[in-house]
C-alpha cells in the first residue's frame, strides 16, 4: 500500500490560494498512483484565528463544504483524510474529514485543543476513529492529540494498523513522540504537517512516516509545499510481540491504570 503524506502552506482568508495547493498535491497523489493520502491540520482555512467570528468566516460544513467535495471527487479507489475547519450548527470544530472510494467515511473532531484552539472550537466528544480501507484499518486524530499517549493507545486497542495525523506543528517535540507512539503501539504513524509563517506562528514541517517499529520511513524538508510517499505493509502492525514473551497490548495491566480515568 502507497501511503502519502501532504505538506501546504494555507494562508488565512485566501480560500482560492488554499485550494489550488490542495489540488496541485491530490494531482501529483493521483499521478504517484498514492493509495491513502494524509493533509495538514485546517488545511482548507489556516490556523491562527484573530477571533471565533474570524474563523466562521473561513469554515465550512461537511461534507457539504468545497474541500469535503474535492475530496470526494479525488478519491475514487483512494482515501484521504484532511483537517478542516468546521462549521456545525452554530460551532465550529477543529476536525479531520476521512474520505475514500468517493465517499465521505466520517469526521472526527480533535478531542484536545492546543492554547487559543480553546476559545475558537468545541472540544470533539468522541473517541478517535478507526476506519478500514482495501482490508487495512487506518486510526485518526488531529494534532495536539500526540502529546496524549491514551489517544495512540485507543486507536492501537481498536485494531488500527496506521494512524493520520493531520497536524499544524509549532512545538518541536511531536515528530519524536510519535516514534514514541509507534514504538509503544506497534502502529506506523504518518504526520502531515504545514510549513510557513502565520502571525505570531511559525510552522516547520517535516511531515514524516515512521514504521510500527519506530524507524523514520520517510521526511519532508522544514519549508516547502510538497508531496512524499513510502510503500508498506500495514499486516506487520498486527504483530505486537516486543519479544518472543512480551506482547505490547496483551501485557498490559489496565486494572492497575484506573487513576487514568480519574477526572
Amino acid at each position: 500500500m502507497r501511503l502519502g503524506i501532504g505538506q501546504t502552506r494555507p494562508q488565512i482568508g485566501d480560500a482560492e490560494y488554499n485550494q489550488e495547493q490542495i489540488l496541485e498535491i491530490l494531482k501529483k497523489a493521483k499521478d504517484a498512483r498514492v493509495d491513502v493520502l494524509v493533509l495538514p491540520e485546517l488545511t482548507n482555512s489556516g490556523y491562527a484565528f484573530k477571533s471565533m467570528e474570524e474563523a466562521a468566516e473561513h469554515a465550512e460544513e461537511i461534507p457539504d463544504g468545497p474541500l469535503t467535495d474535492m475530496l470526494i471527487k479525488w478519491s475514487r479507489e483512494r482515501a484521504v483524510v484532511a483537517g478542516v475547519c468546521e462549521q456545525s450548527k452554530d460551532e465550529l470544530y477543529n476536525s479531520a474529514v476521512v474520505v475514500a472510494n468517493g465517499q465521505h467515511v466520517l469526521t472526527y473532531r480533535k478531542i484536545h485543543l492546543f492554547n487559543r484552539e480553546k476559545e475558537i472550537f468545541r472540544p470533539g466528544m468522541e473517541e478517535p476513529p478507526v476506519f478500514e480501507f482495501k482490508r487495512f484499518r487506518f486510526g485518526v486524530m488531529v494534532c495536539w492529540d500526540w502529546i496524549f499517549p491514551e489517544t495512540a493507545r485507543i486507536l492501537a486497542l481498536k485494531g488500527a494498523q496506521v494512524i493520520l495525523h493531520p497536524a499544524n506543528l509549532v512545538l518541536p517535540y511531536c515528530n519524536d513522540a510519535m516514534v514514541t507512539r509507534a514504538i509503544e503501539n506497534g502502529v506506523f504513524t504518518a504526520t502531515a504537517n504545514r510549513v510557513g509563517e502565520e502571525r505570531e506562528l511559525s510552522f516547520y514541517g517535516r511531515s514524516q512516516v515512521v514504521s510500527n517499529k519506530g524507524k523514520r520511513l520517510l521526511q519532508l524538508s522544514s519549508d516547502e509545499v510538497e508531496l512524499g510517499w513510502v510503500d508498506i505493509d500495514p499486516c506487520v502492525a498486527d504483530n505486537k510481540m516486543m519479544t518472543e514473551r512480551n506482547h505490547i497490548l496483551h501485557d498490559r495491566r489496565p486494572e492497575l491504570y484506573r487513576r487514568l480515568t480519574r477526572e
